[in-house]
């Protein structure tokens, strides 16, 4: 009987746990919707492409330079994941090489906000042009993937400055931390950008049809 009643309670503790998960997820979608308004958020995400494009220009540069002297570029150097690639990579740069890419690297912590804004701006526009029901709400919780992928960017940009600043850091867990990061990041980029085509042409498809 004891062991009974214990269940019970354990299992209404867990209804109690999972309505307080869904009730927050439910507030955080309403928000979304709302917020931040429409034109704000346009004015955002126009803005936040203007310092994307400019970012892009600059490392490109730097990216062209360094792959066309070495053979070896950022993406190379993001999915070395091991020791071994990393010494190759670094012996192909030089110091020279390297102050370049670490110049790169530190650039791309404003990379990171201008394309995580652009994207969520662009999947959250989209998104509220949808009917409301499944879609539309997996749309929502999609705008926040670029963000995540921000995150991942951070700890993989902290990983390649460490082995550039310090050779023993690519004898330790940084290469594949760094590629495995990496390797996420760009996971849920591609998720957002195939979320935010879905939600476009299902946005036209229903405009075609009114």
């Amino acid at each position: 009987m004891k062991q009974k009643v214990e269940k019970l309670i354990n299992n209404e503790k867990k209804n109690n746990n999972y309505n307080n998960i869904k009730s927050i997820l439910n507030m955080f979608l309403d928000k979304l919707k709302k917020f931040p308004k429409q034109k704000a958020l346009a004015i955002i995400t126009i803005l936040s492409f203007i310092s994307l494009l400019i970012l892009t220009l600059i490392m490109q540069s730097i990216e062209r330079e360094l792959k066309g002297s070495t053979g070896y570029g950022v993406m190379e150097f993001e999915f070395a994941w091991t020791p071994e690639m990393i010494r190759e990579i670094f012996r192909a740069w030089g110091v020279a090489g390297k102050k370049k890419e670490a110049t790169a690297i530190y650039l791309d912590f404003l990379y990171i906000p201008s394309y995580g804004l652009f994207m969520a701006g662009c999947i959250l526009l989209v998104t509220r042009k949808l009917e409301e029901g499944k879609l539309q709400n997996f749309g929502l919780y999609i705008t926040i993937t670029p963000i995540i992928a921000g995150v991942f960017d951070v700890i993989e940009n902290i990983n390649l400055l460490l082995m550039i600043e310090n050779d023993a850091y690519i004898e330790m867990c940084s290469p594949f931390i760094a590629s495995l990061c990496a390797s996420i990041k760009f996971g849920l980029i591609f998720l957002g950008i195939g979320l935010f085509i879905l939600a476009l042409i299902v946005v036209v498809i229903n405009k075609i049809r009114k």
